[in-house]
């Protein structure tokens, strides 16, 4: 990728060296979907947060950033504001507002307004504060445990959870988990899967005008779409118990993620995704 000399963003909140204290109360994925409840019901979950947050501290540590994890802190930043360029375009043309979101990075643990989080979960974006959070040593897992290496690798990864936060602003989020109630987990998974595409499609849609301001460069985009393929459910799941259960599928096989990445490249447009139905089911 082209990113050096582009613009940083400024909308980057730097939490590295500060945890959060693990024996909070209410804290880890109970709260999570606590919030994310209160959240897609109507509800406000603030008041839980702060009480929560009020019993909850970080603690500084002696965390010195290596030179190279500064270096991807920058490039992080670039990506997140070329995401600022196009989806500030995209949703003028369709008469919206784009709001930017924050990306925090942090290491370790993190709270978030949709709960208490660990580098575990890998990059995400919550949207009970409409923020993408990373820790930077995944850019060493993305290229290690799923052996997608490459810049353009990563801002794939940054991209489909931006791609999150617009679904947050064109309402489709809350259709979606406002499902959750009255579907099996089997059924809902259907939806989640048809979400996370949608996801990708939109990184995708990105990506093409990426390339149209010259930031790409040869093989970028071979290296977003094994990205994609990396990070299929089943894929990882024969990874990790040998073989694959579809029907716990919640982000797509590895040829949908790939497939759909490469839909919205090719396209470029966000009509497509308001109107998006992978894999025969509809997300509008």
């Amino acid at each position: 990728m082209r990113w050096k000399d582009r613009r940083a963003s400024s909308n980057v909140e730097d939490r590295r060296g500060l945890s959060v204290k693990q024996g909070m109360v209410g804290g880890g994925l109970g709260t999570l979907i606590l919030v994310l409840a209160i959240y897609f019901l109507g509800g406000n979950p603030s008041q839980l947060l702060n009480s929560l947050q009020m019993q909850a501290s970080t603690d500084s540590s002696s965390y010195v950033p290596t030179a190279e994890e500064n270096e991807l802190a920058q490039f992080v930043s670039v990506v997140l504001a070329e995401t600022e360029n196009v989806w500030t375009d995209l949703f003028r043309q369709q008469g919206l507002s784009y709001e930017y979101p924050k990306l925090v990075l942090y290491t370790g643990t993190v709270q978030t307004g949709s709960g208490y989080a660990t580098s575990a979960t890998g990059p995400f974006y919550a949207p009970g504060d409409r923020k993408v959070y990373i820790d930077l040593s995944f850019y060493q897992e993305l290229q290690q445990q799923f052996h997608a290496p490459g810049d353009f690798a990563m801002a794939y990864v940054i991209a489909h959870e931006v791609g999150h936060h617009v679904q947050t602003l064109l309402g489709i989020t809350e259709k979606v988990m406002s499902l959750r109630s009255g579907l099996s987990e089997t059924q809902f998974n259907k939806y989640m899967v048809c979400f996370e595409l949608q996801a990708d499609y939109l990184a995708g849609v990105w990506a093409h005008y990426a390339d149209r301001v010259n930031l790409l460069e040869a093989g970028d985009l071979d290296e977003a779409l094994n990205a994609a393929s990396a990070v299929g459910d089943d894929r990882i799941q024969k990874a990790a118990r040998g073989y694959v259960v579809p029907d716990s599928f919640t982000h797509g096989t590895s040829e949908q993620r790939r497939r759909w990445f490469h839909k919205g490249f090719t396209a470029g447009t966000l009509r497509d995704a308001d109107t998006f139905a992978a894999e025969g089911l509809s997300l509008r």
